[in-house]
């Protein structure tokens, strides 16, 4: 059966080269904004939150979150999600972190990714409100 925890600070490196491979997936699509190292420090320092997803001791996923407060709305922003069988562990994921955006009076989930994602959350009430553009320079 899956089970999804936040992995509380002092954890993370514990479990890290578990799951180090789900969050590189996930940051090869920031497109050089972020690392796997940086992704782990700021995981560290506290102000991100690492969830993981396992079945019968086994990682199967997990995800990064933050806390983002803009002037007017308050949210969970799903920074970053990898795994394996997304299809088991996905609405369990969803779940929890529905409660904890709850329990800390956020408004809503927020998520940027690649545009792949926006099937997989399709059947979950998400809406893509825009698009990103980049212009290298």
């Amino acid at each position: 059966m899956i089970e999804v925890s936040i992995v509380p600070v002092e954890c993370v490196d514990a479990c890290w080269d578990k799951i180090e491979g789900f969050i590189g997936k996930a940051a090869k699509y920031t497109y050089g904004r972020y690392t796997t190292a940086n992704i782990h420090d700021l995981v560290l320092d506290g102000d991100y939150q690492l969830w993981v997803a396992f079945d019968d001791g086994i990682f199967k996923g997990a995800v990064v979150t933050n806390i983002v407060t803009y002037p007017q709305r308050k949210l969970l922003c799903m920074q970053f999600c990898g795994g394996e069988e997304l299809k088991d562990w996905k609405d369990p994921m969803l779940s929890i972190l529905r409660r904890f955006a709850k329990d800390l009076g956020c408004d809503g989930i927020e998520s940027t990714a690649r545009p792949g994602w926006a099937k997989i959350f399709q059947n979950d009430g998400y809406a893509a409100n825009w698009v990103t553009f980049e212009l290298p320079l």
